[in-house]
């Protein structure tokens, strides 16, 4: 994988003009390069090419920087109506997407209808990647930081953060830091909807994606067509605030597990669901104070409970309920599988570009125990851990200014919510909904989980969203109720 600022330059750069929307068409669109898949993305059917964007819209004559597209092309010309363009969240690699959305059973007739395409974002993957430099025990401290049970654990974090920032800041990508945020990602979409000779582009995105997906409907009306945004972050995407909402979205999403474990007493979690939730502070509150066997400690397993929320039923709650009982009786835990190493140190950095660079976070250490303190009474389970410092507090001013999603538009946005989801909780999806005004119709579905067209297997809102990919018939705001999957 290819690797791609003084912290002085960087605050140059935010000398930059504010792009306007549209800016991106300013310029002429270079052609895709299409190359071999690298090995490790290579799926059959699926064709890779690169592009050359600008690296600063507001100057797109300038320095060009690169992203890597995927391609799962419709074998069928007569129903083929354009692209589908996808993101599967995180920020994170995308060029492997398409044929995963195949693989979860995305209709043929969508796949007829569209070629879709996959895209590394720029500072990710094959798209000019960046790197911070980190050691293990910083990578270990994630996308989400740890659970902080004083003030003093915020103090803690703030120092490993504030040297995750300064890393960044010096690291060999640091040039490309300042630009590497949704906006830019936004025109790169349109750039590759152009360069691909298309009028006007699809969008399917997902978590991180709706925010990608809502800016890049807010700057490039004209040229997207339907718009499909699933498991929603607020209006103002991941900022600070939009991180503390995940402290909600755990304890929404948390009693649909307690109440299955309690239906399930082979793991001995309780037969209560009020019993289950005791028993996640006892865990808590015992790995705090003697780490397990394998050197977990509660940090981890809140964390660890954070992920094993993202699935719903006998699958997905079945593995958390395991872990939850080796750790109960001081076993071992089930075996996992985890990613390698400089793919987690390339993810981690890449991500913390694209939400450092969206928009400004606090830089009083302060601002953050307050936070803390607050969320730990109002969200117990997870509050401390979502409200904690994260190293955007030791970035400098953001070049751009932050999106702000425009209700003016055609009404060509299809929002699908999980009542309850442990990452981008229901409360975030209304602030979308509400920014958007009339360009919206939102799908909420009674099940949990993140994720729901194609994830959850609800049958109502899988047909609705299919309907609208294929015919353009969007659903008015509507509610799908619980099924068995």
């Amino acid at each position: 994988m290819r690797k791609t600022m003084s912290l002085a330059a960087v605050v140059t750069a935010a000398a930059a003009l504010v792009v306007a929307p549209g800016v991106s068409s300013a310029a002429p669109v270079n052609e895709v390069k299409w190359v071999a898949c690298p090995s490790d993305v290579a799926v059959p059917g699926v064709e890779c090419g690169t592009l050359k964007v600008p690296l600063d819209y507001t100057r797109p004559q300038g320095r060009q920087t690169e992203v890597m597209i995927s391609r799962l092309a419709s074998k069928n010309p007569e129903k083929r109506k354009g692209i589908l363009l996808t993101n599967p969240g995180g920020p994170s690699e995308g060029l492997t997407f398409p044929a995963l959305l195949k693989l979860v059973g995305m209709p043929q007739d969508v796949l007829d209808r569209y070629d879709v395409i996959g895209m590394d974002p720029r500072g990710l993957g094959y798209s000019s990647p960046s790197t911070c430099d980190m050691t293990e025990e910083q990578m270990a401290a994630g996308s989400v930081p740890p659970y902080a049970v004083t003030p003093a654990d915020v103090r803690k974090h703030a120092d490993l953060t504030k040297k995750i920032a300064e890393q960044c800041l010096r690291s060999a990508s640091a040039e490309a830091l300042p630009y590497n945020t949704t906006r830019n990602i936004a025109h790169d979409l349109d750039r590759v909807r152009a360069a691909l000779g298309e009028k006007k582009a699809s969008f399917l995105g997902y978590s991180y994606g709706t925010y990608l997906g809502s800016v890049y409907a807010t700057l490039h009306p004209r040229t997207t067509d339907r718009v499909v945004i699933d498991s929603n972050l607020p209006a103002s995407g991941w900022d600070v605030e939009g991180g503390r909402l995940m402290a909600r979205g755990v304890e929404d999403t948390f009693p649909d597990f307690a109440k299955w474990a309690a239906a399930h007493p082979e793991y001995g979690l309780g037969t209560t669901p009020q019993q289950v939730r005791a028993k996640y502070f006892d865990l808590a509150g015992r790995l705090d104070a003697k780490p397990s066997v394998e050197g977990i400690n509660g940090q981890m397993f809140r964390m660890g409970t954070f992920a094993g929320l993202y699935g719903t039923g006998d699958a997905a709650f079945s593995k958390l309920a395991a872990s939850w009982k080796a750790f109960d009786l001081g076993q071992p835990q089930p075996p996992q599988e985890y990613p390698e190493v400089p793919r987690v140190q390339a993810l981690l950095a890449g991500r913390l570009n694209v939400i450092c660079g969206d928009s400004q976070w606090p830089a009083n250490v302060r601002a953050y125990e307050r936070n803390v303190a607050v969320d730990r009474v109002r969200y117990p389970m997870f509050g401390a851990a979502a409200a904690n410092i994260q190293p955007c507090a030791f970035f400098p001013k953001p070049v751009e200014k932050q999106v702000r999603l425009s209700d003016r538009g055609p009404r060509n946005i299809l929002m699908v919510q999980n009542e309850r989801d442990p990452a981008t909780p229901l409360a975030g999806a209304r602030s979308t909904r509400g920014a958007f005004g009339d360009r919206a119709a939102m799908i909420t579905i009674d099940q949990g989980g993140h994720g729901a067209y194609l994830l959850g297997k609800n049958k109502c809102a899988n047909d609705k969203v299919s309907a609208y990919l294929l015919g353009g018939d969007r659903p008015k705001d509507t509610k799908c109720a619980a099924e068995n999957n």
